[in-house]
């Protein structure tokens, strides 16, 4: 592999809320693993892929950035493997990854997408929502606030009006639902998969996992879960993936987030040679093509 040069993309710190040492940790162990296998792998900023810094053929990233994921999509479109793409990247905002996964029919809550500036108290009516989250739909979640739980559609009202006045115009909502909160980590191609209930370990990024609390243990498929996370990952068009998914009392699974590249706080050190893999992998599908 020691003809292999890989532009290795850091996430901006703006883009790693409460997570920027384990975004780091796991950029950087993946980017070991590749240079022990030969390859070179030099690591640039967000910045200065956005100043047109990065010339390599094989670019792998944690971008978040708007502005890097429309640069990630025009050296694709010129025959630059990107991983994960940014097509993939743009496709987990909130609008687009609810209408992909509901088109897809992967498992996912109710969901309404709204204006900001809507008047909701109808449709949520109509659709007999109450307690639900609130996201917003443009972009990846910055801020604690970018993701709101609300228990009646007054506050929801309130929080799409805050949303508005802050230049956010789209929003999701998606119904709440009642039931264990499971964490999960991905490699696509690969056998690595790895969950747990993050409430219960402590891990957190906002808060919000006290919502659903303690995890009660409710029996799921296992093979299922990995199954409809992969399926997700595939329609997303993303090949290193986390997201949440919430496992109901009656044991059926739903996906409620999914995330391009997460940090793997809780499993960096097994998932890093299998991330290497994935992209040794694509690097080779792409000279074969």
């Amino acid at each position: 592999m020691a003809d292999i040069t890989i532009a290795g993309i850091m996430r901006a710190g703006a883009f790693s809320p409460n997570h920027i040492g384990n975004d780091a940790a796991i950029f950087n162990l993946v980017a070991d693993h590749l240079r022990k296998r030969g390859c070179v792998v030099n690591i640039y900023s967000e910045e200065q892929l956005i100043a047109g810094e990065v010339h390599e053929s094989v670019v792998m990233n944690m971008c978040r950035e708007q502005r890097s994921i429309m640069r990630l999509q025009a050296m694709e479109n010129a025959g630059v493997l990107v991983i994960n793409s940014g097509y993939g990247i743009e496709n987990c905002t909130r609008e687009r990854m609810t209408r992909i996964l509901l088109g897809s029919n992967i498992p996912y809550p109710e969901s309404l997408i709204v204006d900001t500036d809507q008047a909701i108290r109808k449709v949520m009516t109509d659709a007999g929502f109450t307690q639900c989250w609130i996201k917003r739909g443009d972009f990846h979640a910055m801020h604690k606030e970018d993701v709101s739980y609300v228990r009646h559609v007054e506050e929801a009202q309130e929080v799409l009006q805050e949303y508005f006045l802050r230049g956010i115009k789209r929003a999701v909502i998606n119904r709440h639902l009642p039931g264990d909160l499971i964490k999960f980590y991905g490699v696509q191609g690969t056998p690595f998969f790895y969950w747990f209930y993050p409430f219960d370990e402590g891990h957190s990024k906002y808060g919000h996992e006290a919502i659903n609390g303690h995890s009660r243990g409710i029996a799921f498929d296992k093979v299922h879960l990995m199954k409809i996370c992969h399926d997700a990952a595939d329609a997303l068009d993303v090949k290193i993936y986390g997201g949440d998914c919430i496992v109901s009392p009656e044991g059926v699974i739903r996906i409620i987030d999914f995330n391009d590249w997460p940090s793997f706080a809780p499993c960096r050190v097994e998932a890093a040679p299998h991330i290497a893999r994935c992209v040794l992998a694509a690097i080779k599908a792409h000279k074969d093509k």
